[in-house]
């Protein structure tokens, strides 16, 4: 099919790009280099340097392109930044979006694919997280990925939309080959972060929170491979065929890593050791969050294939070992 990534070169949505083209599809980018890279996106790829706000261009490139589904990781994704500026993530995760939708609706195209996340779900009472469970989320970045889920519903009731919404752990890891990987700034992410760390790139890590009621008293996370999580997108293609479907679905192991661990599996693949010191623990980080994935298995036949925490950081560091400075001059 012929697929519209938006946000196409940015960290998960340049790796949906490759795993579309492995499966056979025809991926097209959108994505206007906030905080993406243009060279995460092979050459050869139609790519268009517009905003979701100019309705015009993004219906041009859905009728030209012949797209049939639409992926969007398009997002900002600061937590701390949505709480100090929540404007900013107002207009551009949900105004945005419901642009991109009515572009898609005016145009015809009635297959959605939405990057959503755990952070819908706010501090859960019990774990593993499962989909029905209540969404409460506790700053505004939760927020506006609820609002769209919400949004994604009343759609389809009224304009026969399908969609699928996947609400991501903690994406991690790189291509296999290393040739592309994650490049953010600033980076909030444990992994690369440790690297960093462990290269002399950054002071020592701070641990935020040595006291939890885990087994090592640092925080538990589930840490999903970003290529798994690429291929559970395109394995839910064969299920927007009926209108007015919504599919809603946890991506994570189910295993959940505690920071240490993290810390741990650096060092082990690195064979470098990873400065860190202790601070305290932040506001609102729950002791654990994973996933119960067994929906998105069971339904979509997804098969993760990165199970554990030190193979998923290998492919971290053939990326970071290789692009010490990301996708800039090497």
């Amino acid at each position: 099919m012929n697929v519209l990534v938006v946000g196409g070169a940015g960290y998960i949505g340049s790796h949906c790009v490759r795993q579309l083209i492995a499966a056979g599809h025809r991926p097209v980018v959108i994505d206007n280099l906030i905080f993406g890279h243009r060279p995460a996106v092979g050459r050869d790829i139609p790519f268009y340097d517009v905003n979701l706000g100019d309705e015009g261009a993004v219906g041009r490139i859905l009728v030209d392109e012949k797209i049939d589904v639409v992926m969007h990781f398009a997002a900002f994704a600061y937590v701390g930044e949505s709480v100090n500026d929540p404007l900013k993530y107002y207009f551009n995760n949900v105004v945005a979006t419901l642009q991109l939708l009515r572009t898609m609706l005016a145009k015809g195209v009635k297959k959605f694919v939405f990057s959503s996340t755990c952070a819908t779900y706010g501090i859960p009472s019990k774990m593993p997280i499962v989909e029905s469970m209540p969404q409460a989320p506790i700053n505004p970045y939760g927020q506006t990925k609820l609002d769209i889920e919400n949004a994604l519903k009343a759609l389809a009731v009224a304009h026969g939309l399908s969609f699928a919404a996947f609400r991501y752990f903690n994406a991690a890891g790189a291509a296999e080959d290393g040739a592309i990987g994650e490049d953010h700034n600033p980076e909030t992410h444990l992994i690369p972060l440790a690297i960093d760390a462990a290269t002399g790139k950054r002071p020592a890590l701070q641990v935020f929170g040595t006291d939890y009621p885990t087994p090592d008293g640092t925080c538990l996370r589930d840490y999903v491979h970003v290529d798994d999580l690429s291929r559970a997108h395109i394995a839910v293609f064969d299920k927007l065929s009926k209108p007015g479907t919504g599919l809603f679905y946890n991506l994570g192991t189910g295993t959940p890593t505690s920071v240490l661990e993290v810390i741990r599996a650096v060092e082990k693949v690195t064979g470098k050791k990873v400065p860190y010191i202790a601070a305290p623990r932040r506001a609102g980080d729950p002791p654990a969050l994973y996933a119960d994935s067994s929906k998105a298995v069971s339904e979509l036949g997804w098969k993760i294939k990165y199970t554990s925490i030190e193979p998923i950081v290998a492919t971290a560091w053939k990326w970071h070992s290789t692009h010490p400075n990301g996708f800039g001059k090497q």
